[in-house]
């Protein structure tokens, strides 16, 4: 394994980080409100990141996702890569490549999944569909969502055509909506069964993982700041060793996020079974990516109560990321079973 960024990953990287930093400001922030920054996501679209996921691959989306969470910015990319560019690009016929893909790459198409969503939508012989998923992230934001039906076939369909679109809030501002079909038209993605669908869903849960190592990152290092110039007895609270040792903790969970998101991204770009690595990434993600912007909060001491605070934003992300990636004792049990089945090694 080699997780060394190659010359095109890492100049993606550090423009992305460029372009959030200068975008994704705390007031920026604010006046988004739940809904996507407009401006900062025609700039990505305009600098040609998203597009530029087809090259650089899963990895390169992951380390692309950590500049996000750093700066917990308000746009569908994680969504749209992978659920847009990535599927389309794996398992779209040429047809669906040729003509998705332009508006993907200059941000006008926005695709968002309603996955995991096992028995919530049932599809019929002529390709129109009937169920409801209760919550779908920047649905409100997307002109496609792409839903599995009860047969894990993957379905593309226009936000437009869906019988309601009903805005929800969740913990984290990711413009969600409850998605209601009813006879809706649908166009299969690809001819792909079980297999594409569980394709997907291993690269969204390696992707949001990375984009959990960002938020983390992000969370810790507000932290560190605030400890450094914040005085308690006389001296900067870093130097308090219960404060050291919880800082250190949360530095060891977020390495060990970035480390399996890392590693499962890599197995998926070589075209290796990456199941096992994503489940386990998505359960570090989930279970230590919790205990981090617990952390983050608690060493901001009374400011960490602040709901107006930027590092509340963080913490509002990884319980958002925590539960939408299942939940860890989830995660554990679809691991236990998928180990059960085959080879441990």
């Amino acid at each position: 394994m080699d997780f060394t960024p190659t010359e095109e990953q890492e100049a993606a990287r550090e423009l992305a980080g460029r372009i959030f930093a200068d975008l994704a400001t705390h007031e920026r922030l604010r006046a988004a409100g739940t809904g996507t920054d407009a401006e900062l996501w025609k700039a990505l679209c305009a600098a040609g990141l998203p597009g530029a996921v087809e090259e650089t691959g899963l990895l390169g989306l992951v380390l692309l996702l950590e500049e996000q969470g750093r700066r917990t910015a308000q746009v569908p990319f994680a969504a749209s890569c992978v659920y847009g560019i990535l599927a389309v690009a794996r398992h779209g016929t040429e047809e669906q490549r040729s003509r998705l893909l332009p508006g993907l790459r200059d941000g006008t198409t926005v695709v968002t999944g309603a996955l995991p969503a096992p028995g919530a939508v049932t599809s019929r012989d002529d390709g129109r569909l009937s169920g409801a998923v209760d919550w779908v992230p920047w649905l409100r934001d997307a002109t496609h969502v792409l839903v599995p039906d009860e047969d894990r076939v993957l379905w593309l369909v226009r936000t437009e055509d869906a019988a309601a679109v009903e805005a929800v809030e969740l913990t984290a501002p990711w413009a969600a909506a409850r998605l209601v079909l009813d006879g809706t038209p649908a166009e299969r993605l690809g001819q792909g069964g079980p297999s594409s669908h569980d394709d997907v869903l291993a690269a969204a849960r390696i992707a949001f993982a990375g984009l959990q190592a960002g938020v983390c990152a992000g969370s810790l290092a507000r932290a560190v700041e605030h400890t450094s110039v914040r005085e308690q007895f006389g001296r900067p609270l870093s130097t308090h060793q219960a404060v050291q040792l919880r800082a250190a903790d949360a530095h060891m969970d977020t390495e060990a996020i970035r480390v399996t998101a890392y590693e499962a991204a890599w197995r998926f770009d070589e075209g290796l079974d990456a199941s096992r690595a994503a489940l386990t990434a998505a359960w570090w993600a989930s279970e230590a990516g919790k205990r981090v912007v617990h952390a983050g909060q608690h060493l901001h001491g009374g400011t960490g109560a602040d709901l107006d605070h930027p590092v509340h934003r963080h913490f509002l992300w990884g319980r958002q990321l925590d539960a939408y990636l299942g939940c860890g004792t989830e995660l554990l049990a679809e691991l236990g079973d998928l180990l059960a089945m085959g080879d441990l090694s």
